[in-house]
Formats: C-alpha cells, sequence, structure tokens
C-alpha cells in the first residue's frame, strides 16, 4: 500500500520536472537564476527521497506470535458450555 502510493509521488514529480525544467531559465543572472537553481534542488530532493523510500521499505511481515493469541481467543470464544 505504501509503496504505491511513493511510486504515485515519484510519477508526479517527474511530471512536475517535466512541464517545469521547459520555463526554468539559468541563463538569466540574479534572482530568477537564484530561484531556478532552488527549485531544481529542491524537486530533485523530494525526488530522491521518494525514490530512497519507495526502494526500502521494509515488506510487511506476520507475526507469528499475535496469530497464536488470536486462534486461541477465537476457540474459547466458540466453546459452547451449556
Amino acid at each position: 500500500m505504501k509503496k504505491n502510493r511513493y511510486l504515485l509521488y515519484l510519477l508526479l514529480c517527474g511530471m512536475m520536472l517535466y512541464i517545469g525544467m521547459p520555463e526554468l531559465n539559468f541563463q538569466m543572472g540574479g534572482k530568477e537564476a537564484l530561484f531556478a537553481g532552488s527549485w531544481l534542488f529542491l524537486a530533485l530532493l523530494v525526488f530522491a527521497g521518494n525514490l530512497a523510500a519507495f526502494l526500502y521499505t521494509p515488506k510487511k511481515r506476520s507475526q507469528p506470535g499475535s496469530r497464536k493469541m488470536e486462534n486461541s481467543l477465537k476457540r474459547k470464544s466458540r466453546v459452547y458450555t451449556g
């Protein structure tokens, strides 16, 4: 479930970079180049963070101890003493 969310964020970030990169102008000096550089830096940080989360999310494991507890509770609740 979480991997799907990270994949969606990666795709959205890639789309944002694809649409935004032609609009950024690094040739101009001053504030415009500073804005373009900082925008690109932050976008790449977002992309790298979501890629790391997507790649290194631990797999969900079932806990064997909790299953035994659930089974014993089910057995106790099914006992008929009438």
